[in-house]
């Protein structure tokens, strides 16, 4: 992922670190020490100490554990999406690659990214992961947070196409991918709880996940969506109504065959899985007949691919700045001419039902 440089003559990134263990806090603090560009304004014991003390210092980024007492960090961030709300980083050992449920409630609740804090009370295994969390933190900074406590709109609520400025396509298209990167697991969330049963196209999914955690994700969808969410297996053939998401680790494509193809190959700018691989495999195999969607991403990944499924004669969509966690690949999109359409969020879902209602068998 790619990320701005920082000016230190700018002012200083605020940060407050939320955890019950004094030990745990100064050794957060001190992994933070190498970044000129971060700030510790303050800490707190507790969720409820740290809403007061959000009202005095005005953080821009809150970090926070899990388990605390009295008020925990699921409640503090349901609090502070419902009053105030700033990029929530979870920094727990609660969060641990198998604790989808932990993990996925933090998410839902409104939290932009996960890091689980090492077991034991070593300060090395904390200095193993600080250039991670710096990364984490700088990122996060920039986010402009959305939060919506409205449930997904019922397809049966859905937005009328004239109200989308919608135009059939001339090729009705044959299967959908999307991308996203920061944001993504709840803006997937909102997109697929929204598509039917019967959904007539199989759905390719890439989310840019730290390693470990992508199982967890299909497990978490799978239990809130109607459509089925998978594993993809290599080799398979995509089916209507499954939405498709790569093994941990891996690049997911569609091949010349147009099975699903999964892949260790090495990462492409970065990224492993790629969203670009994975969109333009799609245009080359389907041509008019794809269909492309890019969500809220910090850099660029998805951009090209993207605007290979415009040339091919596909359809193309891009999630808005208002409704994007991050900006950055879905501005990429449409600075390239990528995106023949850019919806809010809400829109995404009821968009896709329209172009699978398209769909003969």
């Amino acid at each position: 992922m790619n990320h701005p440089s920082f000016n230190l003559k700018k002012q200083r990134i605020r940060v407050l670190l939320v955890d019950d263990s004094a030990i745990a806090l100064e050794f957060v603090r001190r992994m933070l020490l190498p970044a000129p560009d971060i700030e510790v304004v303050g800490t707190a014991s507790d969720g409820q100490q740290a809403l007061r003390l959000i009202g005095q210092l005005h953080p821009d980024v809150v970090c926070t554990d899990l388990h605390m007492p009295r008020m925990d960090g699921l409640a503090l961030t349901r609090e502070i999406m419902a009053s105030r709300p700033l990029p929530v980083l979870v920094l727990s050992v609660s969060v641990q690659a198998g604790q989808e449920h932990n993990i996925f409630s933090m998410l839902e609740a409104g939290a932009l990214d996960i890091l689980a804090k090492p077991r034991g009370g070593e300060r090395s295994n904390f200095d193993a992961i600080a250039p991670d969390f710096i990364k984490k933190i700088r990122v996060l900074a920039g986010v402009k947070v959305i939060h919506s406590k409205a449930p997904p709109t019922p397809l049966a609520q859905a937005p009328a196409a004239a109200s989308l400025n919608w135009s059939e396509p001339e090729v009705k298209p044959r299967i959908i991918g999307i991308g996203a990167s920061t944001g993504g697991p709840q803006a997937f969330h909102r997109i697929l709880r929204q598509l039917p049963t019967d959904f007539s196209l199989p759905v390719v999914c890439v989310q840019h996940i730290t390693s470990g955690f992508m199982d967890g994700l299909v497990r978490w969808l799978a239990s809130t969506c109607r459509i089925r969410i998978l594993t993809a297996e290599n080799g398979a053939e995509p089916m209507p109504g499954v939405a498709y998401f790569p093994p941990d680790d891996r690049h997911l494509e569609i091949d010349a065959r147009g099975r699903l193809h999964c892949s260790d190959v090495p990462a492409s700018q970065g990224h492993r899985p790629s969203i670009d691989m994975c969109l333009t495999s799609i245009a080359r195999r389907y041509g008019a007949a794809a269909a492309g969607v890019l969500l809220t991403g910090m850099g660029e990944d998805g951009a090209r691919g993207l605007l290979d499924i415009r040339k091919a004669g596909g359809v193309t969509l891009a999630q808005n700045e208002a409704s994007s966690a991050v900006f950055g690949m879905p501005r990429r999109a449409m600075e390239i001419g990528a995106a023949a359409q850019v919806l809010a969020l809400e829109q995404i879902g009821p968009a896709l039902c329209r172009l699978a209602r398209t769909e003969t068998q």
